[in-house]
């Protein structure tokens, strides 16, 4: 979608329609056939990845017994989040960023919106609930497996999933988004093939702080709080020549915790221009180019690609379960417990 803002110039065409022949019709920019089949192709691309990446990870940590704990049934939440992202949001978008038009009804419009507002809160409360299971891992090791249950894990997931749904379909359905500016919204934004989510100044404030600045605030603190420690273990673990066993248990978490760490700065960072954009639109009388929004919002779904990236770099083990995945040895006996960890 950068490209998109860079040959701009280039869409010659902006008398054309969504539909030619209905009344009320949304005007549409056609894009030359040079600039929509590169794209079509690189963001299909993308897609394909994204739903691969998040499908290997869930088939990984749902197989190998080995990895049935509580961090990674987090991490799965997660995963099924960006599958979500790349296999429901990710088609409709791409349709829409190329042909500038939406051709899939009213009715899905607001389901699309109310799931692209459920799989973002809900990829922010996962690492949120990540964040606090790192905490523990790393801070109060001795307390971790009494406070971090499995039972505890799939409480916090159930909590992940029935904020996300309550408040995706909720702002939408009950039109709490455009609350106080629904003659303006309606006058100026809906049009026969449009399908736009926009928010009041109150709205996207509210949202964006609840949603998005202060749980990353708050779970940056929580790791700047855990590398502190881990690095004063790290510390005292070297003064007192400890077993081999406590030193790989030390190296595992660190491990782990890392890796995590880069997953929510990943998030941060391609979501934060969106977020920037989305708290000052409003208040600029929405200026910012559809086509900007159009590309930061891709920005902050390339995260979702990301992730299974991040994690074949990081894990030895994750990259093990790729080849044992795709040489078919899954579907021998006793392969959910293969050792992932041995060398």
């Amino acid at each position: 979608m950068l490209l998109m803002i860079l040959f701009q110039a280039q869409a010659v065409d902006i008398t054309a329609l969504c539909y030619e022949f209905l009344n009320g019709s949304c005007p549409k920019l056609v894009y030359p056939l040079l600039l929509r089949v590169p794209f079509y192709f690189i963001f299909g691309l993308v897609v394909i990845l994204t739903v691969l990446g998040n499908l290997f990870v869930i088939i990984t940590i749902l197989h190998f017994k080995q990895l049935h704990m509580p961090t990674n049934y987090l991490v799965l939440s997660l995963a099924v989040t960006d599958l979500l992202l790349g296999g429901f949001l990710m088609p409709p978008g791409l349709v829409q960023s190329v042909e500038t038009c939406w051709y899939f009804g009213t009715l899905f419009c607001k389901i699309y919106n109310s799931v692209s507002i459920m799989l973002c809160t809900a990829s922010i409360l996962n690492l949120s609930f990540i964040s606090i299971d790192r905490y523990y891992a790393v801070c109060q090791p001795l307390r971790y497996q009494s406070k971090i249950t499995p039972f505890v894990s799939i409480i916090m997931i159930s909590i992940c999933w029935s904020v996300s749904i309550t408040v995706g379909f909720g702002i939408i359905f009950l039109e709490l988004n455009i609350l106080g500016i629904e003659e303006f919204y309606y006058e100026n934004f809906v049009c026969e093939g449009a399908c736009v989510l926009l928010q009041s100044a109150v709205s996207s404030t509210a949202s964006s702080l609840l949603s998005f600045y202060l749980p990353g605030v708050v779970m940056l603190s929580i790791y700047m709080k855990i590398f502190r420690v881990a690095q004063k273990q790290a510390r005292s673990i070297q003064d007192s020549k400890c077993k081999n066993t406590q030193l790989m248990l030390s190296k595992e978490e660190k491990k782990a915790t890392k890796t995590l760490a880069v997953i929510l700065g990943v998030f941060l960072s391609l979501w934060l221009p969106f977020f920037i954009c989305n708290v000052i639109n409003p208040f600029i009388g929405y200026s910012v180019p559809p086509v900007l929004i159009d590309a930061l919002v891709w920005i902050g779904y390339m995260n979702s690609t990301f992730n299974p990236i991040v994690y074949a770099f990081f894990y030895k083990w994750f990259r093990k379960a790729f080849r044992i995945i795709l040489s078919g040895q899954i579907f021998q006996p006793g392969s959910s417990r293969m050792n992932l960890f041995s060398h």
